[in-house]
């Protein structure tokens, strides 16, 4: 029972640290782009194709538009 006094605290310290975490990553932006990881494995990097699609992704990100492909 004496247990019981150190991990319910202890427990409640590290789901509140946990969460502190899950906040921190999102308002940093973690989980802005899930899908560019994906599917830069697709492509080769030296693709000049390539690199002018990431520039320009990268420029209609920058203005302030949703993103819609």
């Amino acid at each position: 029972m004496a247990a019981l006094y150190i991990l319910i605290p202890v427990a409640v310290v590290l789901v509140a640290l946990a969460i502190w975490v899950f906040f921190w990553a999102v308002d940093s932006g973690q989980y802005d782009d899930l899908d560019g990881p994906a599917h830069s494995i697709l492509f080769d990097e030296e693709d000049p194709k390539h690199r002018a699609g990431i520039e320009q992704a990268e420029k209609s990100n920058d203005d302030g538009k949703p993103d819609r492909g």
